[in-house]
C-alpha cells in the first residue's frame, strides 16, 4: 500500500490505567512528508488508511527502524531507536487529511504543528479538539487521570513526597514539550501548546498565548492573545491589554493584528486590525463600538460601527478626553477616507 500523507508523528506518552490516552510527546513531527517515508511507515504498520493513531510495542520497534533506515529517514529511526529503551506508552499517528482530530494522540499531533511552527493559526483543522482532549492534572510527576489523582497522591505521601498539581487543564504548556528558535517567554506557563510563537518574539510575565494563536514575530506581548488571534511582525501588545478569541465572544470573527501595530496598556479589540494601527491605552473597541472618523485635519467625517473599520491601515483610535467619544485618526483625506471605508473589496 502506498498512500501520500498529510502528516506524521512517532510520540511517546501518558496514559491512565484504563488505557486511555492522556497526552503525547511528538519530538519530531512531519508535514507533508517524503513518500519514502510514508511507504516505510505504512508497510511496517498496521495501516488501513485514513486518520489513525497505532499504539506501538517493543516487537514492531525493529523492524520499523529498519524499513526507516533503509529509507533514508535517520531522524525518524534514531527516534524509533531511544524508544526501544522507553517504558511509556508509544505511538506513531498517521493522518491521511486534514481533519478534525478523532483521538487525543491525532489531537496533539495538530498541536505540535502549530508550535514547531510547521502551519499557522487557522491552517489546520481543529474541530471537535475540546470534546477529544481530556481534562487532566499536569503535576511534577507528568500528566495524571482526575479519577486517579487522589491515590497517586496518597501514594507519593507514603512514600515521604508531594505530587505538586501545576494546573488542571486540556492543554499543558508549550514549553515542556517544544521550545522554538529565538522567543523570550518570561512565564512559561502562560503559553499554551499549540500556539505559534514566531522567532524574535518577547513575551512578558503578563503575556499569555492560548492555542491556535500566535505572532509572526518580532514582537512585544504583555497582553493576551486569545484562541484564534494572530499578531503581524513587528506589533506590540501592551501591559493588560486583550484580544477577543473565537471562543471568548468574537464569534465567527477571526480577531488579528496586522504589521507594526500597538495594542496600548489595559486596551482591547473586537475588530481585525489592519497595518500600523494604534489604539490607546485602557480603550476597548468591539465591533458594535460608536466611532467618529476624523480626517488628517482633524474634521469630522462620519459616524460608524467600528466592524466598518475592520482590517483597515494607518488608524489610530482614541477616546477623547473631554467628550468621552471614540475617534478615529487617519492620515488619509476626508475624500479618500471614505472611498476606502465603502469599498467592498
Amino acid at each position: 500500500m502506498s498512500e501520500q500523507l498529510f502528516s506524521i508523528g512517532l510520540g511517546v506518552g501518558s496514559q491512565n490505567a484504563k488505557g486511555d490516552w492522556l497526552e503525547v510527546f511528538y519530538p519530531k513531527p512531519l508535514l507533508n512528508p517524503g513518500k519514502a517515508l510514508c511507504n516505510a511507515l505504512i508497510d511496517s504498520l498496521d495501516y488501513s488508511g485514513g486518520n489513525q493513531a497505532i499504539s506501538l510495542n517493543k516487537g514492531q520497534l525493529g523492524t520499523l527502524e529498519s524499513s526507516l533506515r533503509s529509507a533514508g529517514e535517520s531522524t525518524q529511526a534514531d527516534i524509533i531507536k531511544a524508544m526501544k529503551t522507553s517504558s511509556q506508552a508509544l505511538v506513531a499517528t498517521l493522518l491521511a487529511t486534514d481533519e478534525g482530530p478523532a483521538s487525543v494522540p491525532e489531537g496533539y499531533l495538530k498541536l505540535h504543528l502549530l508550535s514547531h511552527r510547521l502551519v499557522k493559526p487557522h491552517d489546520i483543522s481543529l474541530d471537535g479538539l475540546f470534546a477529544t482532549l481530556p481534562n487532566v492534572a499536569w503535576t511534577n510527576k507528568g500528566a495524571i487521570d482526575l479519577d486517579e489523582l487522589p491515590q497517586a497522591q496518597l501514594a507519593a505521601r507514603l512514600n515521604g513526597e508531594i505530587i505538586s498539581v501545576d494546573c488542571v487543564d486540556k492543554f499543558p504548556k508549550m514549553t515542556n514539550y517544544i521550545v522554538p528558535a529565538g522567543v523570550r517567554i518570561a512565564h512559561t506557563a502562560r503559553v499554551r501548546l499549540g500556539a505559534y510563537i514566531g522567532e524574535g518574539t518577547t513575551i512578558m510575565h503578563e503575556g499569555f498565548v492560548n492555542f491556535n494563536a500566535g505572532t509572526a514575530g518580532p514582537g512585544m506581548i504583555e497582553g493576551r492573545i486569545s484562541a484564534g488571534v494572530f499578531v503581524g511582525e513587528g506589533s506590540d501588545l501592551g501591559g493588560g491589554s486583550s484580544t477577543m478569541g473565537t471562543l471568548s465572544g468574537g464569534g465567527n470573527i477571526i480577531i488579528s493584528l496586522g504589521k507594526e501595530c500597538l495594542l496600548g496598556a489595559n486596551a482591547g479589540i473586537g475588530i481585525p486590525l489592519g497595518d500600523r494601527c494604534t489604539v490607546e491605552s485602557g480603550l476597548y473597541i468591539t465591533a458594535g463600538t460608536k466611532v467618529i472618523m476624523l480626517d488628517d485635519q482633524g474634521n469630522k467625517v462620519e459616524s460608524i460601527k467600528a466592524r466598518e473599520l475592520a482590517g483597515k491601515d494607518d488608524l489610530l483610535f482614541r477616546r477623547n478626553s473631554i467628550s468621552g467619544a471614540v475617534e478615529c485618526l487617519t492620515n488619509k483625506s476626508a475624500v479618500a477616507l471614505n472611498e476606502i471605508l465603502h469599498a467592498n473589496n
